[in-house]
C-alpha cells in the first residue's frame, strides 16, 4: 500500500509544476523588468551545464592539457565570439573534441 501511495505522491510532485504555468497562463501579467530577467535563464543553465562538464572532473577543477573537452571548448568560445554563428560555434567544438578526444 505504501508503494501506492508513493507513487501517487510522485505523481503529484511531478504534474503540478507542469500543469500551473498552463492552468494559470493569461491570468497574471509578468512585470517587464523580470520577464527580462527571464531571458537569461537558459544561457544561464546552459553555461552551468557545459562548465561544469567541461572543467570539473571527479570533483575538481581539470585544466590539464589532457582534457578534450578543454579543446572544445575554448575552439566553440573563439568561434562563437569571432563568428556569432550558432551553427558554426557547435561544429567547431565537436571537431576540436573530437580530435582531441582522438589524439590525447
Amino acid at each position: 500500500m505504501n508503494d501506492w501511495f508513493l507513487i501517487l505522491g510522485m505523481m503529484v510532485v511531478t504534474f503540478t509544476p507542469r500543469y500551473l504555468p498552463i492552468a494559470l497562463a493569461g491570468r497574471f501579467r509578468i512585470h517587464p523588468l523580470l520577464k527580462r530577467a527571464l531571458d537569461f535563464v537558459p544561457i544561464a543553465v546552459l553555461t552551468a551545464i557545459i562548465s561544469q562538464t567541461s572543467l570539473i572532473h571527479q570533483g575538481e577543477l581539470d585544466l590539464a592539457f589532457d582534457n578534450a573537452y578543454l579543446y572544445g571548448l575554448v575552439a566553440s568560445i573563439i568561434t562563437a565570439l569571432v563568428t556569432k554563428h550558432m551553427f558554426k560555434t557547435i561544429m567547431v567544438g565537436l571537431i576540436a573534441y573530437s580530435i582531441a578526444f582522438v589524439f590525447i
